[in-house]
């Protein structure tokens, strides 16, 4: 991707540098990734500009906006209306950028012989209702339930599309990021955890749900039942030729939609 990125051609002038040479972006981990990539073809073809990439989770991305202190707030969920309610009263207008789509895939260690879950399943496993994984057809194992902090995007998706009304179980474990419950997972025979389509590698296997498996087709189509947008939310539209604009532009652009894709998730429809 890196050999990729330095050979394309420069398509974002030089002008911009002038408009503004520094963009701040913080939030989800997720979208890091995204972002991260970008920032760094970005600021090949401008020299001048300089981009810094936080990830301190969604909830905090929305908090930066609100206080000024990140031009783009990176978010693997919608706003809060609360959030929404902040901005309003602070005069901070919040405009959606959706930059890709995306899936929670359910992952499990590589041995574990389960195929998949139903939704109901899954939310009893991480209600504490289900506890070995021989209940749901599994082999005589505990089940040890990862979950992402709670002020995670990934985690209110989780809570609004699985869980519902039910709290997850007091043995569960809370951990900061993707990569990390990914990790977990594959050092953990017992385990299951969830996380962003382009977090799932052979080292964790993903199980279907209600029958689908997590993948771009399912996604698109929208048959696979844990699936959501990811976004990137600036204070109002930003000026024309600004950094911040044609930063922006390279999620529909043909690079950008590129990098999208080598890194795992679903580009957005070409504009």
């Amino acid at each position: 991707m890196k050999t990729q990125m330095m050979v394309a051609g420069i398509i974002l002038g030089s002008v911009c540098a002038q408009a503004q040479d520094k963009l701040v972006l913080d939030g989800s981990t997720t979208v890091g990734p995204i972002a991260k990539a970008f920032a760094e073809y970005y600021m090949r073809q401008n020299p001048g500009v300089t981009i810094t990439v936080s990830e301190s989770g969604s909830g905090n991305g929305a908090k930066a906006l609100l206080n000024g202190t990140c031009d783009i707030a990176n978010l693997s969920r919608d706003l809060k209306d609360a959030e929404r309610k902040a901005m309003e009263e602070k005069g901070v207008k919040p405009v959606t950028h959706v930059v890709a789509h995306d899936a929670l895939p359910i992952i499990v260690h590589p041995s574990n012989k389960i195929k998949g879950l139903t939704v109901d399943q899954l939310r009893d496993i991480y209600a504490g209702k289900i506890t070995n994984w021989k209940n749901v057809d599994g082999p005589d194992l505990k089940i040890v339930v990862i979950s992402r902090d709670t002020n995670s995007g990934t985690f209110e998706t989780f809570k609004e599309l699985v869980l519902k009304e039910e709290k997850i179980c007091e043995s569960a474990e809370y951990v900061g990021s993707n990569g990390a419950i990914r990790q977990r997972v594959q050092a953990t025979k017992g385990a299951i955890g969830y996380a962003g389509l382009g977090f799932v590698d052979r080292s964790v296997k993903a199980l279907e749900i209600n029958g689908i498996a997590p993948s771009v087709k399912t996604v698109l189509d929208k048959t696979y039942p844990i699936s959501r947008d990811l976004y990137m939310f600036t204070n109002g539209e930003p000026k024309e030729g600004s950094c911040a604009v044609k930063f922006l532009g390279l999620i529909h652009s043909e690079k950008g939609r590129e990098i999208i894709e080598e890194i795992g998730f679903v580009p957005v429809e070409k504009k």
